[in-house]
């Protein structure tokens, strides 16, 4: 498939010469579907050595990708699962309290030969997967009597609609759906027929599919379960057979030489080792901008564009964690959580009902250094989609109710985080980058005594001390032009009042003197998480975009040193990667990957090497093909409305000029390597760096006093030191 700004007849005598050349290897033949046939139920259970929580999963089988009844399969997921009415939300979440709404799972997976329905309910802590699977069940009968609400379907379409035209919004998301439409469905041009398909599906569709592939049906029961909790497995489970690669220390393959890898070339019209010659670099012009603010101060940020019938805004607050009281980390997240969960004169069911009757979608968050409310829709139901918008941010429900519930699923998510080792990497780099007297070291999540000792008149307080326009951003991309904006704006500009917030400041983050390394204890872990960084500078340092542009080479790209070395070269990880991620306040160099246990030492030692020998590798031909890699890049990276949505929230959170996208250019094309060498020097300096490993201390830890880095420092899940590895 070829999609994009092409001329036909170039491009086919490129294909012809690239292509032509290659024979048929015989006649396609079509792919029988093959759906599995249970002859009963099967139970299964394994005893996770890493698990937190126990997860119940039950797949039936179903139908392969296109079959007729895949439509309707995909509307049963969504009405099972997905709302407040839903028959799984109302039992297994609002009623029986064993699952977060998040965790309770229903959806149909298509795949080419045959497919599967699935229920996936990870439950909330000790609770008996028994008492879950009968939840289910319970809630399937509550489904076949309450039937289809209209409401919901109605929703489901709407939405199926808007995601649809999402699905082909940049040119790569264009070609992939033609690709898999020719692949998968024998001609590209289905792809317009699928919408018609999806909006086709009835109430009787849904309910004959639920009949058909899950009443009464046969399934495969998995349970998984935390070490030492094979009491909260289903009854008469059986133990999976679940082969673990082993990882055996010394025993890792000797690297192929090049006689080991000869073969014999296919004969060739062309020389097939030489690439086409690049093009000339395109002309980057960045989208339009416009500009406006509020007589209440609210700044207003936008692009117009009208390729698709669709509209994406967000509302930006600064702030976010660094507005939480130190003593009660978790404020800020739990407020944008239940701020969802309906208005002041809407339920939480009403007020998914309406930003569903629209097909919208209205989220809402929290990070290290602001809050975020985004909304998206289709351009014809911009106003009343603003509405409710205005409605989550004006006339908070405070729902006692839903505050319990969403407490109970944060609490769940920090148990979660803990049995995932790059979450662990995560929480320990930043406490040891940022230092217990900075409130950017903690998880917005905050921690499990933190959240149970919130109350709603926290984050009352929360909302009264630290919403205001003053220290806001609206930002609008899509269909529509300034002036509609501006006028559905109006209503906000009168009804909310400017307030000063006072925003704390923290003291920049201390290098260390000399490298040293971290070791998190997962025992028995088969992979070891590495992540190795310092502190680095702030999103709008004049040194920040041109530092990004040096760690290309690095580990900013798949082709970059470190993932060439680990990933291509030894096999010991599927990637590596480093970057500096854009923040408010001082911001960090980090590198990172996820290595086989049995070869941690030596992929530290990798890292190490790699880091050590940057400044002195790096050359003039690295320069030049970064450069040219950059620009080119630049042709795409501002093509869907997330990416435009993305331009505006930089200049508005970063202070960033209006052009800065051509700004970058020109630093990208003057940058000289003398300077590329000092940035390098300055913000990747291997001397400031610390590295952390998660992994098998057992195994793994006395290694580590091997690769000059010192003797590893043993700290918890939290970043605290320990005397000694807990047994």
């Amino acid at each position: 498939v070829l999609a994009g700004d092409f001329k036909d007849e170039e491009a086919k005598a490129l294909i012809e010469k690239y292509f032509g050349e290659l024979k048929k290897r015989g006649e396609d033949s079509a792919i029988t579907p093959r759906p599995a046939v249970l002859a009963k139920t099967i139970k299964l259970m394994h005893e996770d050595n890493f698990a937190e929580l126990p997860e119940l999963r039950m797949t039936f089988p179903a139908v392969e990708d296109g079959h007729p009844d895949s439509y309707a399969l995909e509307y049963l997921g969504e009405l099972l699962s997905n709302g407040k009415r839903a028959p799984l939300y109302k039992e297994i979440v609002e009623k029986q309290k064993l699952a977060s709404d998040r965790q309770t799972n229903a959806f149909n997976a298509t795949r080419e030969m045959a497919g599967n329905f699935v229920f996936r309910i990870r439950a909330n802590d000790g609770v008996n997967l028994n008492d879950v699977q009968a939840a289910v069940f319970t809630a399937l009968q509550n489904f076949e009597k309450d039937g289809i609400d209209d409401r919901d379907m109605a929703r489901i379409k709407n939405a199926q609609e808007t995601n649809f035209y999402s699905s082909i919004s940049g040119v790569l998301s264009k070609s992939f759906q033609l690709a898999q439409f020719n692949t998968f469905r024998g001609n590209p041009g289905e792809l317009q027929n699928e919408i018609k398909k999806i909006l086709a599906v009835s109430k009787d569709d849904v309910m004959n599919v639920y009949k058909k592939y899950i009443k009464d049906k046969n399934y495969v029961a998995t349970s998984f379960v935390p070490k030492g909790k094979t009491d909260l497995a289903l009854t008469g489970s059986d133990v999976a057979e679940v082969v673990e690669e082993p990882i055996i220390q010394g025993a890792e393959p000797a690297p192929l030489s090049e006689d080991d890898i000869a073969f014999e070339k296919t004969p060739s019209k062309i020389d097939r080792s030489i690439e086409p010659a690049l093009g000339e670099a395109p002309t980057i012009h960045s989208p339009k901008v416009w500009t406006a603010e509020l007589s209440n101060g609210l700044k207003i940020y936008g692009i117009e564009n009208n390729e698709l019938p669709l509209v994406e805004f967000s509302l930006r607050l600064k702030g976010g964690m660094l507005v939480d009281d130190p003593n009660k980390i978790g404020v800020a997240n739990l407020m944008t959580d239940i701020m969802k969960e309906g208005t002041a004169n809407k339920t939480p069911e009403e007020l998914e009902d309406a930003i569903g009757q629209l097909g919208a979608d209205i989220n809402m968050y929290t990070s290290a250094e602001f809050i975020e409310i985004s909304g998206s829709c289709l351009a014809r139901n911009f106003e009343k989609t603003y509405q409710l918008f205005e409605e989550i941010l004006l006339e908070p429900r405070w729902d006692e109710k839903e505050f319990d519930r969403v407490k109970k699923s944060t609490v769940t998510n920090i148990q979660q985080r803990a049995a995932q080792p790059n979450a662990v990497a995560s929480t320990v780099f930043n406490k040891l980058i940022y230092g217990p007297d900075n409130i950017l070291s903690n998880n917005t999540l905050g921690t499990i005594e933190t959240v149970n000792s919130l109350s709603i008149d926290d984050v009352k307080a929360f909302y009264e001390k630290n919403y205001s326009p003053s220290i806001s951003s609206f930002h609008i991309v899509g269909a529509i032009s300034k002036s509609e904006v501006m006028k559905v704006l109006e209503s906000l500009d009168k009804k909310w009042k400017n307030k000063e917030v006072k925003i704390p400041t923290y003291a920049a983050p201390k290098e260390v003197d000399k490298p040293a390394i971290y070791f998190v204890d997962v025992p028995g872990a088969k992979q070891s998480v590495i992540r190795v960084g310092k502190p680095a500078l702030k999103g709008n340092d004049k040194d920040f975009y041109a530092a990004t542009v040096v760690n290309h080479r690095l580990g900013g790209s798949f082709n970059s040193q470190l993932n060439m070395t680990l990933r291509e070269e030894k096999g010991y990880t599927y990637g590596a990667r480093s970057f500096l991620p854009r923040r408010m306040n001082e911001g960090y160099f980090a590198a990172s990957s996820s290595v086989r246990s049995n070869v941690t030492k030596e992929s530290v030692e990798i890292f190490k090497d790699i880091l050590n020998k940057y400044n002195d590798t790096y050359n003039e031909e690295d320069l030049e093909m970064t450069k040219k890699i950059l620009i080119k890049q630049n042709a795409r990276a501002f093509e869907t409305l997330n990416q435009k949505m993305g331009i505006l929230q930089n200049i508005s959170t970063y202070n960033l000029p209006m052009d800065y996208i051509s700004q970058q250019e020109k630093v990208v094309t003057g940058l000289t390597l003398d300077r590329a060498k000092a940035l390098i020097a300055k913000y990747i300096n291997p001397e400031k760096m610390i590295y952390i490993v998660v992994g098998d201390a057992k195994t793994q830890f006395d290694r580590l006093r091997e690769v000059g880095l010192g003797d590893p420092i043993k700290v918890d899940k939290e970043g605290v030191v320990l005397e000694a590895i807990p047994n």
